[in-house]
C-alpha cells in the first residue's frame, strides 16, 4: 500500500518556497509573499479591533438610551377593550391605549401604550418616558445587548476578513499577470536558442 506523502517535510518546505533561496523564485514571489503575510496580520488585527469597536459601539448606544429614559407608573384613560390592537412586533395580542401619568415636576403628561386587552380603564401600566416626558420603547435588556454587541462585533469580523481577502486576491492576480507577462518576455529570448540546441529550425 503506497504511503501518503502529501503533508510531509517535503510538503511543508514548499509552503515556505517564497522565502528560501531557489533558482526559480523570482523578485515578484517575495513580493507576493509578503504581502500575502502582510495582509493576514492586519486583517486578524483590524478585524479583531473592528469587533471590538463594533461591539464597543453597541454598548455605548444601549447604554446612552438607558441614561436618556426613565420609568414611569402610568394609568390607563380607557379600557385596553376599547383599544387598537397591536399588528406587528413581539406585542401581538396587546392593545394600544392612551394613559396618563405625572412626571417628577407635577406636569401631567399623556401619550400611547400597550396593555393586556383585559386591562381596565384607571389600572396602572408601566412605561417610558425620555427627557422631554415623550413616551418611547423600553430600553434593550442585559440579554438582548448583549446578543446585539456579538452580532455587531461578528458581523463587523466578517467584514473585514472579506476586505483583506478580497485585496488579497486582487493583488495576487496582479502580480500572476506580471509574472506570466515575465516569463513570457523571457520565452521570446530563450526559446529560439533552445530550438537552435536541439536542432530545430527558427
Amino acid at each position: 500500500m503506497r504511503r501518503d506523502n502529501r503533508h510531509g517535510p517535503a510538503v511543508r518546505y514548499l509552503r515556505w518556497w517564497r522565502w528560501r533561496r531557489n533558482p526559480l523564485r523570482r523578485h515578484s514571489d517575495v513580493v507576493e509573499g509578503w504581502v500575502v503575510l502582510a495582509l493576514w496580520v492586519l486583517t486578524l488585527v483590524g478585524g479583531a479591533l473592528a469587533g471590538w469597536a463594533a461591539a464597543a459601539g453597541v454598548d455605548r448606544t444601549i447604554a446612552d438610551r438607558w441614561a436618556g429614559v426613565h420609568p414611569v407608573s402610568a394609568e390607563l384613560t380607557e379600557s385596553a377593550a376599547h383599544g387598537t390592537p397591536v399588528t406587528a412586533g413581539y406585542d401581538i395580542g396587546r392593545t394600544w391605549v392612551t394613559v396618563r401619568w405625572t412626571a417628577a415636576d407635577g406636569s401631567v403628561h399623556t401619550g400611547r401604550a400597550k396593555a393586556l386587552p383585559t386591562a381596565a380603564a384607571g389600572s396602572q401600566v408601566r412605561v417610558w418616558a425620555n427627557r422631554s416626558e415623550a413616551l418611547v420603547a423600553e430600553p434593550p435588556g442585559k440579554a438582548e445587548s448583549t446578543f446585539e454587541a456579538v452580532v455587531a462585533g461578528t458581523l463587523a469580523v466578517q467584514l473585514t476578513v472579506t476586505v483583506g481577502y478580497g485585496t488579497g486576491r486582487l493583488i495576487r492576480h496582479r502580480l500572476l499577470d506580471r509574472r506570466l507577462a515575465e516569463w513570457d518576455t523571457e520565452w521570446r529570448h530563450i526559446g529560439p536558442q533552445w530550438r537552435n540546441l536541439s536542432g530545430g529550425r527558427g
